[in-house]
């Protein structure tokens, strides 16, 4: 049962005012249930939607909280092993990943920066595969699937891509590009 349901199985005791009912942690006065024997004097302030099981009319308001109290994990955010392994063996979608950014940056380091970048990108269209295939990534998943794939995608496309056009000796020749630039030197 959600939380906000939980108070409205209470009884309401009919015998006390407004002021004298309970009212429960972190809603106000307008949030609690309401008694059907009240309901002729009732001042509505907010909306108040279809009854609930018990014929009750239940408040409800499109407003955000001022608080935010909880934020929902993002789908396949769950643990990618049981619960019982080792920390490194629930996460090891992102340790994957930063795993092979990290070699990639070390060959980088090491003066080899064309395939140390490839790595690097060839590490974010995995993790965007992971996101896809992988129903449970665990914090590899940072928003939702569309947008996780998308950007590791379309990051990793770029990086391998600019990573292979890099002079000198670029393995990647796109002749589109030359008369491009021609075009918007010369003009």
């Amino acid at each position: 049962m959600p939380p906000e349901d939980t108070d409205a199985e209470r009884p309401v005791d009919p015998g006390k005012t407004d002021a004298e009912r309970p009212v429960a942690p972190g809603k106000t006065d307008a949030e609690r249930p309401v008694d059907p024997g009240e309901q002729e004097d009732l001042t509505v302030r907010d909306p108040v939607s279809a009854p609930d099981a018990k014929g009750r009319p239940r408040r409800v308001t499109r407003r955000f909280p001022l608080f935010t109290r909880d934020t929902a994990r993002p789908e396949g955010g769950g643990r990618a092993a049981a619960g019982d392994a080792p920390a490194p063996a629930r996460q090891w979608p992102v340790l994957t990943v930063v795993g092979l950014v990290g070699v990639g940056l070390l060959i980088t380091g090491l003066d080899v920066f064309r395939w140390g970048l490839v790595i690097i990108g060839a590490a974010l269209l995995i993790g965007a595969a992971l996101r896809w295939f992988v129903l449970d990534v665990g914090m590899l998943a940072v928003r939702s699937r569309f947008t996780d794939i998308v950007t590791y995608g379309v990051l990793g496309t770029a990086i391998v891509v600019l990573a292979l056009m890099a002079q000198p000796d670029s393995r990647l020749q796109l002749p589109f590009l030359k008369d491009l630039l021609h075009f918007t030197v010369s003009g």
